[in-house]
């Protein structure tokens, strides 16, 4: 059996760690244009982002990520969420885990000693991707205008997520609660989407949340 180094990615300086919309200057925009936007749109910017790989059918393997982070391992297409942290199922043996900001470390070495001796893969893809919460009455409509996948309550409710084609690019989207909705990015489209988001939501009002 081989053993894998953890490495604490995130720099012990005074280095400012810029968010994939760093440039788009958010913060500048918060309570800004109509008084009730049809779509808000928060950054919910540099948290932990883990992948992690195992047999999702090996009852130790669920009950090991169960005992690392308190929650229970998603089956397909489903998000399961414990305060600030969440894990969603992504493929057969893969899941996405987000963590609150610099917990990542720490939460990455609880599960490799709770999945101890089983055959599994942590990655650390932190730096590579991020979270945009949109809330409001409005957003589905902005949804069905940049996916073709269905998003009717019906056939996506809340707990539910999915990766798709969004716009002309990929994403995930997850169901969080009644009118909230989460589109994992990653860092490289990041602006792309900003764009897209200001478009598609034009006719509804866009606003921005700290």
């Amino acid at each position: 059996m081989t053993t894998a180094n953890v490495y604490q990615q995130r720099p012990a300086t005074d280095a400012k760690a810029e968010s994939p919309l760093f440039h788009a200057d958010l913060q500048s925009l918060i309570g800004k244009g109509r008084s009730n936007p049809g779509v808000l749109l928060r950054e919910k910017k540099l948290l932990g982002h883990l992948t992690i790989r195992g047999n999702g059918h090996d009852p130790a393997f669920a009950a090991g990520v169960h005992k690392a982070l308190g929650m229970e391992l998603p089956g397909a297409l489903a998000l399961v969420s414990s305060g600030d942290s969440s894990i969603q199922w992504l493929g057969p043996d893969e899941w996405l885990l987000i963590v609150p900001t610099g917990e990542e470390f720490a939460v990455e070495q609880k599960l490799r000693e709770a999945l101890a001796g089983l055959h599994i893969a942590i990655v650390n893809v932190s730096g590579g991707q991020s979270l945009l919460e949109l809330t409001g009455p409005n957003v589905r409509e902005v949804l069905m205008k940049s996916t073709s996948y269905d998003v009717h309550p019906n056939n996506f409710p809340v707990g539910k997520a999915i990766g798709t084609v969004f716009a002309k690019s990929q994403l995930v989207i997850r169901r969080t609660g009644e009118e909230t909705w989460e589109l994992v990015i990653r860092r490289s489209f990041a602006d792309y989407w900003w764009l897209w988001l200001q478009d598609a939501s034009a006719e509804y009002g866009l606003g921005v949340a700290a």
